[in-house]
């Protein structure tokens, strides 16, 4: 088994993701490395791996670094190690999420959310991911929620424990679709799952709550778009390095009247929540 990295500045980490996504859409393991920089890798056979020139061209411009490693025979229960559990909290009340082979937590106040990670991009680990769940936790229910691109379903699942009623999960992928589904089995939570392309789409559907956590070109292809059929009351934004959040906060003002109510840091990656100021 082979674990081809490459690693590059935060700043560009976004191009290279969603190139590498289209290229290895098995799985990309994301690491935040000491020095600031992004690491992204997959794993597979040396034939199975995207081949050189295409993870270079996915880089444009920006300086990356490659490396190729052998992986040993155990990298199975390497990769589950990598994996632990996430706890994210918000004045008292408390979230989990978790892999299926680490242990429920044992208090009675924590929502705890099982995700098998699978095939699909997400399980809680990433900043932008915690940034959402912590917004989430902030939110008082008020019907129904849409998670666009919703990965393994993290988010979507987490707001239907959270009381969001009904849920609706999108993604591109057919992965994400699956993983998604399951995972929502797991939980014993009900979320509709499907296949949608929002760069052919004329309109997201909308609910009273809008989870977007995209990289930048899909956000404001989604301010471009708009909603179906009228804008979402609240709306959380991420995937967003600080530098970028002005700008989607005001594509959605401008277009939708989505104005900013607050916004979340973490290290260099920004969240949103926008409202509708009707």
């Amino acid at each position: 088994m082979i674990r081809l990295a490459i690693r590059l500045a935060a700043a560009d980490a976004e191009i290279v993701l969603a190139e590498l996504i289209e290229l290895a859409p098995s799985g990309v393991e994301e690491n935040e490395m000491p020095d600031g920089r992004i690491e992204y890798a997959v794993y597979g056979a040396a034939g199975e791996l995207p081949a050189l020139p295409d993870l270079e061209a996915a880089a444009g411009g920006a300086l990356v670094e490659i490396v190729t490693s052998e992986v040993a025979d155990d990298w199975d229960q390497q990769w589950k190690a990598f994996h632990k559990p996430v706890a994210i909290e918000h004045c008292g009340s408390r979230l989990r999420v978790r892999p299926p082979w680490a242990e429920a937590s044992a208090a009675p106040s924590q929502v705890d959310l099982v995700i098998d990670p699978g095939q699909a991009f997400g399980t809680g680990a990433h900043a932008t991911t915690r940034l959402c769940l912590k917004m989430l936790l902030a939110l008082e229910p008020r019907g129904g929620c849409v998670d666009l691109g919703c990965g393994t379903g993290v988010l979507a699942i987490a707001a239907a424990k959270l009381g969001w009623e009904p849920v609706s999960a999108l993604d591109h992928e057919l992965e994400s679709v699956a993983a998604t589904i399951d995972n929502a089995s797991a939980n014993s939570v009900t979320v509709t799952a499907e296949r949608f392309d929002l760069r052919r789409a004329a309109a997201v559907p909308a609910a009273p709550l809008v989870m977007a956590n995209l990289l930048l070109p899909l956000l404001l292809d989604l301010a471009r778009s708009g909603f179906d059929p009228h804008p979402p009351q609240l709306m959380i934004a991420s995937g967003l390095l600080i530098e970028q959040a002005d700008q989607v906060a005001e594509a959605f003002s401008l277009s939708h009247g989505l104005c900013e109510q607050d916004r979340r840091i973490s290290g260099e990656w920004a969240a949103l929540l926008l409202a509708s100021e009707l």
